[in-house]
């Protein structure tokens, strides 16, 4: 029986794949200890008792496709107070960048190099069979690279990781090699929220981890609630007389959308007016707030889109309920995240804690009921239900498609995966000991970035020869209203998608499904939605921005993608590979039934013959 639910899976798995194939799918050196240097925690309460300041503790919170304005101090439609309070009490940064996609973000995070630079320059699913295997395409960080969990544990403190990693689970792969004392991560591109099972067909299962070991998720689960109980648990396991570095990667808001009943239900009625009207609506909150300037376009949506009036009724009660799923596990993650900083304040731990909050990337805009029928048959064969009826719970597969993403993304172009605003630009607030309190930060941030500003905090030296990106505590404390010059170029590309910011240009180029593959050169302080290529009215400009982007990929070892490249076409690719290897031995099954077959067929018919010519 077994044998044969794995065929059945197999096969349709197989097929969704094929049509994956055909374009269903719309979508260095050893760590540094440094020069040491007094810790900026500014608190009184971070002062030991013989009258010297002690470094802070750090919580880096990362939430998953989650927009620029999805939280309730840009302007979303979630209930986030918690989140809301560390923005309150801390920096807003309103011009921070990440990838546009989930491994090499946390690459960049962790490590503050470029992705290319760590070894994670993509994803496995999209990655070309050409670029296997080459320099900073090793899709696990490379020996010799050290995180921030490394350098801070050789600085004195505990350091714990929970979540997602998505960096590699093969020998030396995991965090618990990477610098982390304690462990329990996710090595995948997403999973189920509520148990131990796969979200699309490309994943058998969902790979957790424990310390290095394989993990069996609790019968009692919810992604953000475990994350945020198992973090405690290391907290409370360890003795308090050293700082500590815990790093929370959550699902949300990864497909599947899935989130607790009692918070989806306080937005049902929030997006039934469609992904228009949210579009706009999330436009001009964005210019009442400050965060674009009064009366900058907005970008018309990708071409591909539909228009809301076009959804027949119950299409538009599905997306107008999986939206209000989305916002329910964004509020669910903040509810988490408040438990965790009650626990930091009933222990003593808060005043003397800095926290860092951000998303990997931009929205995301997969429809997977849009690959093919036969998604439908996988998501039934593996216990999901796709319903306007659902609320989010247990067997719920959701998702909020590319027109909403483009929604979310607003008033930024396009959305994950892509080097467009909605890809890239995401919300960032730091909070804490040596924080100057409620400022509003246009400085230019980067991922990157937030690697050496940890380190220096603590105490140690973060310079040019340990990062690519650069500290941010002069923004922190007060000191200065930038870190970088004006016209330094910074450079960002993933499978081809890729940008290069400096001054107030930025130079971008998005591939196929949603990107044409030319370069287009856009002004940011006047056209934040990237509606006015300025390659043809400024070409000294762009050729000069053209030629730092040539810079960077050869500095940090970008290689140009084959020909044709399509990453819907490559997923797809992909997905086959590892089924096949995976499931070889019902692929031989398979193979030998249907040569069963044919031989039996073959000898009915050789024998009908010999009857007849006999009689």
């Amino acid at each position: 029986m077994a044998i044969a639910q794995a065929s059945v899976r197999l096969m349709l798995a197989v097929l969704i794949c094929a049509l994956f194939a055909a374009g269903a799918l719309v979508h260095r050196a050893n760590a540094v200890q440094g020069a040491t240097r007094a810790p900026i925690a500014a608190s009184s309460k971070s002062k030991s008792q013989s009258g010297a300041r002690t470094p802070p503790n750090f919580v880096v919170l990362l939430a998953d496709d989650l927009a620029f304005m999805d939280i309730g101090a840009l302007g979303g439609e979630a209930r986030t107070p918690h989140l809301d309070a560390i923005a309150r009490r801390g920096q807003v940064f309103t011009r921070y960048y990440t990838s546009p996609l989930c491994s090499p973000s946390r690459a960049m995070l962790l490590t503050g190099l470029d992705n290319h630079r760590t070894g994670v320059a993509t994803i496995p699913e999209t990655i070309p069979p050409e670029h296997r295997g080459k320099p900073g395409y090793g899709l696990r960080l490379d020996a010799g690279v050290s995180t921030i969990a490394d350098r801070l544990r050789q600085r004195g403190y505990k350091t714990y990781m929970t979540g997602k990693w998505h960096m590699g689970s093969g020998t030396g792969d995991l965090p618990n090699s990477h610098g982390f004392d304690r462990s329990f991560v996710l090595d995948a591109s997403g999973a189920d929220n509520w148990e131990q099972k796969s979200y699309i067909p490309y994943y058998q299962s969902a790979p957790w981890f424990e310390d290095g070991k394989p993990a069996s998720l609790p019968k009692q689960f919810y992604s953000s609630a475990f994350v945020v109980d198992k973090m405690v648990s290391y907290l409370e396991a360890d003795s308090r007389d050293k700082p500590f570095f815990a790093f929370i990667g959550f699902q949300a808001i990864h497909i599947p959308v899935q989130a607790p009943a009692r918070f989806t239900r306080n937005y049902l009625d929030t997006y039934t007016e469609g992904w228009e009207v949210m579009r706009i609506a999330r436009w001009q909150r964005a210019q009442a707030m400050g965060l674009i300037p009064q009366g900058a376009p907005l970008a018309p949506p990708p071409a591909t889109n539909r228009r809301w009036a076009d959804l027949d009724p119950g299409e538009q009660a599905l997306f107008a309920r999986h939206m209000a799923i989305n916002a329910g596990m964004i509020e669910a993650m903040d509810h988490h995240i408040g438990r965790l900083v009650a626990h930091l304040k009933r222990t003593g731990q808060f005043n003397n804690t800095v926290f860092v909050f951000t998303s990997d990337n931009g929205p995301e805009p997969s429809d997977p009921m849009a690959m093919s029928a036969l998604m439908g048959l996988w998501t039934r064969a593996n216990g999901y239900s796709v319903s306007a009826d659902n609320l989010g719970e247990r067997g719920t597969y959701a998702f909020i498609g590319p027109e909403f993403a483009n929604a979310a993304a607003s008033p930024g172009a396009k959305f994950k995966f892509y080097t467009s605003e909605g890809g890239l630009h995401v919300p960032l607030l730091i909070a804490g000991p040596g924080v100057v309190a409620r400022v509003r930060s246009g400085a230019m941030t980067t991922v990157s970035d937030i690697a050496p500003t940890m380190l220096e905090m603590a105490g140690g030296q973060a310079g040019p020869d340990t990062f690519d990106g650069v500290s941010l505590v002069p923004l922190l404390n007060g000191q200065s209203e930038s870190v970088r010059a004006a016209e330094t170029p910074i450079g960002f590309e993933v499978s081809g998608n890729a940008a290069l910011f400096k001054g107030t240009h930025k130079l971008v180029r998005n591939l196929k499904p949603y990107g044409d593959g030319q370069w287009r050169l856009f002004d940011l302080s006047i056209d934040p939605g990237e509606t006015r290529d300025l390659a043809t009215a400024q070409p000294a400009r762009f050729a000069e921005l053209m030629a730092d982007y040539q810079t960077y990929a050869r500095a940090n070892g970008v290689l140009e993608m084959p020909d044709g490249y399509d990453s819907t076409l490559q997923i797809g690719k992909n997905t086959l590979h590892k089924l096949a290897k995976h499931y070889w031995w019902a692929l031989f099954l398979a193979a030998f039934g249907m040569l069963a077959l044919v031989i039996f067929g073959y000898r009915r018919i050789k024998q009908t013959h010999v009857r007849r010519s006999a009689a």
